[in-house]
């Protein structure tokens, strides 16, 4: 029942998507969806969350991005972030989230900890283990992470759920010019 209840969030919004469409889409009674869900609030919540739970990708997909060395590995962790957003299912999560998180701001926060977290704790250890061998010069590897995944990931996002697509030449020159600028600014001086 969530995929589908998902995909009519996804499909119409919040405010258009109804609990009879939903129900009768799952063969189910409103009633039936009631006892499981308390209101529609509730059902969005848990479809947005199983939505996210798919988008998000494992640890071992992340660490699958390392490369042989720390530019690479940032360019490589972008372009994985950037690119779950470009597909079809993402960008419709993205604008979701987007748009509703104003009324439901607990859905940014799950975004957050399930899609985003394991990939700025990725960041961070790696940004720690890089100032710990004295390459970069970071006082809060989290921030720093944090920071990365604004400063990098999000301009292209942003141009994507706008529905300005980006062709990949210019997804790759924006990120590893700001890959670069990051880096810069983190070097020890």
């Amino acid at each position: 029942m969530l995929e589908r209840a998902l995909d009519h969030f996804l499909e119409k919004g919040f405010e258009p998507a109804t609990i009879e469409a939903i129900a009768a889409d799952v063969s189910m009674t409103k009633r039936t969806v009631y006892a499981r869900y308390p209101d529609k609030a509730s059902l969005f919540r848990a479809a947005v969350r199983r939505g996210v739970e798919r988008y998000a990708v494992s640890r071992e997909t992340i660490e699958a991005r390392r490369g042989t060395d720390l530019e690479t590995t940032l360019v490589n962790i972008a372009k994985l972030r950037i690119a779950l957003i470009a597909t079809p299912k993402g960008l419709k999560l993205q604008r979701i989230i987007n748009t509703e998180s104003y009324r439901f701001p607990d859905i940014f926060n799950t975004y957050y900890q399930i899609a985003t977290l394991p990939t700025v704790r990725f960041l961070a250890d790696l940004l720690r283990a890089e100032t710990a061998a004295g390459n970069l010069a970071i006082d809060d590897p989290l921030m720093a992470a944090n920071v990365f995944m604004s400063m990098v990931v999000s301009g292209p996002a942003r141009f994507i759920t706008s529905g300005n697509p980006l062709i990949q030449q210019d997804v790759d020159n924006r990120v590893v010019f700001a890959v670069r600028l990051f880096l810069q600014g983190a070097r020890p001086r």
